[in-house]
């Protein structure tokens, strides 16, 4: 575990229970993740398909999914250890998150019994690699202007339209898809359709696309044309249940970012750390200079204020009490935070900061987009604005 920033967890995160699943979670990361793989994963855009079996069988997969339901029983506490401990260590190209705590979670609070019945065991073993088709080349942040379709057609549904930036889109095999149902009907019309593409006729996947950042995480364009779905893989069973299902767990999705910059910032600190302690410069290291140190005790205030606050959110989650306004402010500050310390960090680094091999450079790449995904900070500040 990082020591970087002094402040004590809360006492739900110092459970012994909780403290033991941190250090295997580590180990497993150690041994499937360590940093010569990372970098093959950044060179071939996407992770090994056999990592999400390998998670499944570590039981990683589908952490805080209900025990009745086939999970592991856990809460959104393992959720936050998972996406520290890939933060940590520079894993968190790996999707798994986005699987566990994002798209299992429309499943088992709004699906059918036999829904659940149907897919989350395959969800849990890795066989079905989940992903969320919410953005279009047209719509973005604005959800209700999305224009994909999932028109009614005898005991099942047809689905047109284009999705892009997907999360996992190259590997992912099941797919919520947010669709209006009913053009007509604006945010009620709109539903999330499982899509399941293993032999789906009429399903495209684009190419995996090229980013800045976040290289070893498969994110694609993904193509609808007239692809039948059966009529039990709307979501719930009813139709018009989709914005409504999607403004309920974007809280949870907002919060998952924010402990995800504190933790990739907390490795950037633990990097640059380092390297200012052993690099030298004018005789002296470059720590013993006033301005390294008024910089990093800048950073490690701000990231201090950071993790406090998205544990004071996880606190708020836990008891069912986190709201759209609070997440979005975690969003929205703390990936803000994060991009500012990593880019004070970076220039400690000076040149050496600049080249890939230095993780503070990747660790900058990969910061620009948390600002962006999950709603952009502007959105975020829309938000907290018409609570004023």
């Amino acid at each position: 575990m990082l020591n970087v920033i002094d402040t004590p967890d809360p006492d739900f995160m110092q459970e012994e229970e909780i403290t033991l699943f941190s250090d295997s979670v580590g180990k497993w990361i150690d041994e499937h993740a360590p940093p010569e793989e990372v970098q093959s994963w950044i060179a071939n855009s996407t992770v090994p398909r056999e990592l999400w079996n390998k998670a499944g069988e570590a039981g990683l997969l589908g952490l805080s999914m209900p025990e009745e339901d086939g999970g592991m029983g856990g809460d959104y506490r393992h959720e936050v250890v998972l996406m520290r401990q890939l933060g940590w260590k520079g894993a968190d190209h790996f999707g798994i998150s986005l699987h566990n705590a994002i798209v299992a979670p429309y499943i088992w609070h709004y699906g059918t019994q036999e829904q659940k019945e149907r897919w989350l065991p395959r969800l849990l073993t890795g066989e079905l690699v989940g992903a969320i088709a919410m953005t279009e080349p047209g719509a973005g942040s604005d959800l209700q202007g999305i224009k994909t379709t999932a028109i009614k057609s005898g005991n099942g549904y047809v689905v047109n339209g284009s999705k892009t930036f997907i999360t996992n889109g190259q590997l992912a095999n099941f797919i919520i898809v947010v669709a209006k149902t009913d053009p007509a009907a604006g945010a009620k019309g709109t539903s999330l359709i499982v899509v399941e593409t293993d032999g789906a006729e009429g399903f495209e996947r684009g190419r995996n696309l090229h980013k800045i950042g976040m290289e070893g995480n498969d994110t694609s364009e993904l193509f609808f044309n007239d692809v039948k779905v059966p009529g039990e893989n709307i979501i719930g069973g009813g139709e018009g249940m989709g914005f409504i299902q999607l403004m309920q767990q974007l809280p949870q999705e907002r919060l998952n970012i924010a402990i995800q910059g504190v933790a990739a910032a907390e490795r950037g600190l633990s990097e640059t750390l380092a390297y200012v302690k052993q690099r030298k410069a004018f005789g002296k290291t470059v720590l013993d200079f006033q301005n390294t140190q008024f910089k990093l005790a800048e950073v490690k205030t701000k990231l201090t204020v950071a993790k406090v606050f998205c544990d004071h959110c996880i606190g708020l989650h836990l008891k069912g009490q986190l709201d759209a306004v609070t997440a979005s402010m975690a969003k929205y500050w703390v990936t803000d935070i994060q991009g500012e310390t990593l880019d004070e960090m970076l220039q400690l680094h000076g040149g050496y900061g600049y080249m890939n091999e230095y993780p503070i450079a990747q660790l900058y790449k990969d910061a620009r987009v948390q600002r962006i995904y999950g709603g952009t900070n502007e959105i975020m500040k829309v938000l907290i604005a018409r609570s004023l």
